[in-house]
C-alpha cells in the first residue's frame, strides 16, 4: 500500500473559491484521484490527492492559495459493506489513531480508494500489509485495546499475593 501527498488548499469561505482552484487543476491538467472539503464559518480546506503534486503547487501558487502537504495512506478497498470499517478496526487494534480519512470511488475494477491521515504511518503500512484470512481481510491481532484499569496502580498498603 502506497504513501502519497496530499494537498491541503485553504480558502476563503465565499461562493466560487472551491470552482477557481478545481477550474484551473482542470486548465493544468492535474487529475484528482480524490478529494474532501471541511468549513468553517470563515475558511474551508480542500483536501485533494493528485497525480501531480509538483504541478499542482505550480498552479496554487500562481493563484496565491495557501496550501501544505502531508504524508497520507492510500488504501485499495472492496467496494462493499464493512470495508471501511475492518481498515479501521486494524488500526485501532494496533492503537493507531486515524486523525482524518476521505474516500472516493476512483479505484481499479470497481474498487475505492481510502485516504487516512495516521499518527503512524510506517506502522500502519505493516499492519495493513498484514497477512489475508480466507475471506480476503488483513487478519485482526488478538491484541486488545487498553482501558482505564490497565494504567491504575495498586493502592498503598493492599495486600498483594
Amino acid at each position: 500500500m502506497p504513501t502519497t501527498k496530499q494537498v491541503s488548499v485553504f480558502l476563503e469561505n465565499k461562493p466560487g473559491r472551491l470552482a477557481n482552484v478545481l477550474s484551473a487543476l482542470a486548465r493544468d491538467k492535474v487529475n484528482i484521484t480524490a478529494l474532501s472539503v471541511m468549513d468553517s464559518h470563515e475558511h474551508s480546506v480542500l483536501r485533494i490527492v493528485v497525480n501531480d503534486v509538483a504541478r499542482t503547487a505550480q498552479v496554487l501558487g500562481a493563484l496565491n492559495a495557501p496550501y501544505a502537504q502531508s504524508e497520507v495512506l492510500v488504501v485499495e478497498l472492496r467496494n462493499q459493506p464493512g470495508a471501511l470499517a475492518h481498515v479501521c478496526e486494524l488500526l485501532g487494534a494496533e492503537h493507531i489513531n486515524i486523525e482524518y480519512a476521505y474516500c472516493s470511488s476512483g479505484g481499479r475494477n470497481g474498487k475505492t480508494v481510502g485516504v487516512f491521515k495516521v499518527s503512524n504511518t510506517d506502522k500502519a503500512m505493516k499492519v495493513l500489509s498484514g497477512p489475508l484470512d480466507v475471506n480476503g481481510r488483513r487478519r485482526m491481532q488478538t491484541r486488545t485495546l487498553r482501558d482505564k484499569r490497565s494504567y491504575t496502580m495498586p493502592k498503598p498498603g493492599a495486600n498483594s499475593r
